[in-house]
């Protein structure tokens, strides 16, 4: 292979894993769930084997996913090696670096005396320091915010610090600078994976803006990014994988707005000649709804990608290869907005990959193993390949 492009539906997990009990999310299965939506449609995912992966189920009003039909991608299921559930865990191990201690989460708040720093850095008091939904915490918050300039932090179950803002109260580069403020104090047993920033704007109960911006730590150990970067290969990111890898192994970023904006930059990356991989994160399903527990949309969005999936195969060429996999679940059937401990698709294309299903396998880190093979570049990373079993030679 030439090129390889790495699309990651954020969160779309596929059930629940045998330790989804040490996390709370038992039955946990994020494709079920928002298939209870009578929008819910993927033919062209179906074409690709998706339905006939382990563990998949759907709800029994989509009776088109019954029909029988010729496989035409190569499919696993993969099951994650990593301690945690979270974005950053999820894509170092796709990347070929498992998390063996899972990053440090704040159920009761963070410590006064890391918030007594970060106010005295950026010079204003903090509102909120607790757990909280990120809609609602700018509806109770947000007019105090208003009122006296102070700071909106807060966290999850995942292991973040997000600092929410009003783009009238704090210009959005300030605000950036303020994450990097916290992202300097959160180290060591306050690492958290990422630091947030969350600018809103408009009338109460406000709206949040498409601005955000990750400020991750740096992946400890090199991953597969930084292998191919060290062979010269181009390694492209689309939407937040730059901030995820803390741009550690990025030769060329772009940000976006939603998946419709992220489909487009990868759909324009696949018309430039480069050698290398572009690794892309489609953020909709997780942030927007997901979290929001909303049905209809996480429904919605699944549909909108399997309708935008023609023009992605219509653009491969000889000698690339399509993965289409996740980084965990994120259930929006549960009574809780986070993330959920699933095993994670992974769907492949390319006129030089074979119809077949491999099961199940251990790690996401044979998405990167994989990768490195097909692109003919040996390194020492935490994955296996399986490019000789769906490979065409």
């Amino acid at each position: 292979m030439k090129r390889v492009f790495l699309i990651v539906l954020d969160s779309v997990g596929i059930g629940e894993m045998p330790d989804a009990s040490n996390y709370g999310d038992e039955g946990s299965h994020t494709v079920f769930a928002a298939s209870h939506s009578k929008d819910f449609f993927m033919p062209n995912m179906k074409k690709l084997g998706f339905f006939q992966l382990d563990g998949m189920k759907v709800d029994k009003q989509h009776t088109w996913v019954n029909t029988k039909e010729a496989m035409q991608g190569a499919i696993c299921r993969l099951s994650e090696k990593s301690k945690g559930k979270d974005t950053t865990t999820g894509h170092w191990e796709i990347a070929g670096m498992i998390s063996e201690e899972p990053m440090p989460t704040f159920p009761d708040g963070f410590p006064r005396d890391l918030i007594e720093r970060f106010e005295e850095r950026t010079g204003r008091k903090i509102l909120c320091n607790k757990p909280y939904s990120g809609t609602e915490v700018i509806k109770d918050f947000g007019k105090e915010h208003m009122e006296t300039g102070a700071l909106i932090v807060y966290t999850s179950a995942d292991s973040v610090f997000q600092i929410a803002a009003h783009e009238s109260i704090v210009p959005i580069e300030t605000l950036y600078q303020y994450c990097e403020i916290a992202r300097e104090l959160c180290q060591g047993p306050y690492g958290v994976g990422r630091i947030i920033a969350r600018p809103f704007e408009g009338e109460w109960p406000f709206q949040r803006t498409a601005r955000r911006h990750d400020y991750s730590l740096q992946p400890p150990k090199d991953t597969m990014l930084d292998i191919l970067k060290a062979k010269g290969k181009d390694v492209l990111a689309v939407g937040k994988i730059n901030d995820i890898f803390a741009g550690k192994g990025i030769t060329q970023m772009v940000r976006t707005e939603d998946n419709r904006d992220g489909i487009e930059k990868t759909l324009s990356f696949m018309e430039k000649d480069f050698h290398g991989i572009c690794f892309t994160n489609l953020v909709d399903f997780d942030m927007k709804y997901g979290h929001r527990n909303d049905i209809e949309g996480y429904a919605n969005a699944l549909s909108y990608f399997d309708k935008r999936l023609p023009e992605i195969l219509g653009k491969l060429q000889e000698d690339d290869l399509l993965m289409i996999t996740a980084d965990h679940g994120c259930d929006p059937s549960t009574p809780s907005t986070d993330h959920s401990r699933e095993y994670i698709p992974l769907v492949m294309a390319g006129k030089g990959i074979k119809p077949v299903n491999l099961g199940t396998r251990d790690g996401f880190g044979d998405i990167a193993a994989t990768i490195l093979e097909s692109l003919g570049i040996e390194g020492n990373i935490d994955g296996e390949s399986f490019w000789k079993d769906i490979a065409d030679l």
